[in-house]
């Protein structure tokens, strides 16, 4: 499985980051690439400090302090947040199960206020996660086969020569028509994507601002989501990196949303 979700985690799912560069040199088909790119190394575990910046159109901004946690158990990867600033937020949690088959990922956001977990239903899916540019759908893991995947092009994007790959949902109420992904491809590091929205309108674009290699693992540590109609931005910024530290399952449960770090 290993596509370690938001946050690390989450943004190498959405954006559909890198994969190994075995198959440079060879072509291509578009599958091919989503395939790879869903099969990347990504670790056993990570933890990470995200900030989250939310910016409106007039450039108010609203910054929300993160603390994240996420695990491959091989057939089930496990993620969590914790939400420790501002005051507003502090003591909200999210826990996602994305499983490696087909059955429909699992979520679940803890809040404080009414001192109880939610499971978020599929009518939710398509619903803003905590104000941001991230539909919870977007936190989940978009299967493989759930697509039709095409390499409509090649193209070079701020001077990185990218294979341009459009994927079209399956299914017809899905909340996004298609979705075009860049993937560098002397790398195979994703460095866009383009969200369309029902109607076949462009909604959203996340932009990969920065990738650092941490362990020997490619990790997203500054991205953009923009919705593009609403001209709202959120900015994603990772610290404090930390790959296989060995963490206990445990760590993910509805219990430990409720108790907090």
């Amino acid at each position: 499985m290993k596509n370690l979700q938001i946050t690390t985690a989450i943004l190498a799912i959405i954006i559909v980051m890198g994969f190994s560069p075995g198959m440079t040199g060879q072509s291509l088909s578009g599958k091919q690439i989503i395939e790879k790119v869903y099969n990347r190394p990504a670790g056993d575990d990570q933890t990470s400090d995200l900030t989250m910046t939310l910016i409106n159109k007039s450039g108010s901004q609203r910054v929300r302090e993160i603390k994240q946690f996420t695990m491959d158990l091989g057939d089930v990867e496990k993620s969590i947040m914790f939400f420790l600033a501002p005051a507003d937020v502090k003591n909200t949690s999210f826990m996602s199960w994305t499983y490696d088959s087909d059955q429909s990922d699992d979520q679940w956001i803890y809040l404080p206020a009414l001192k109880k977990t939610k499971r978020i239903s599929s009518d939710s899916k398509s619903d803003y996660f905590m104000g941001s540019d991230f539909t919870y759908d977007d936190l989940g893991d978009r299967k493989l086969e759930d697509d039709t995947h095409k390499l409509l092009r090649e193209e070079t994007i701020d001077g990185k020569e990218c294979y341009v790959v459009e994927s079209l949902s399956k299914d017809e109420d899905y909340m996004y028509s298609k979705t075009l992904v860049w993937v560098n491809k002397s790398n195979f590091i994703g460095v866009k994507k383009e969200f369309y929205d029902e109607d076949e309108d462009l909604l959203k674009v996340l932009a990969i601002k920065k990738v650092e290699e941490v362990s020997g693992i490619w990790v997203i540590t500054n991205s953009e989501m923009k919705n593009v109609q609403k001209n709202h931005r959120t900015t994603m910024v990772l610290n404090n990196v930390q790959i296989n530290t060995g963490m206990s399952a445990s760590k993910f449960t509805e219990r430990m949303m409720m108790r907090g770090m």
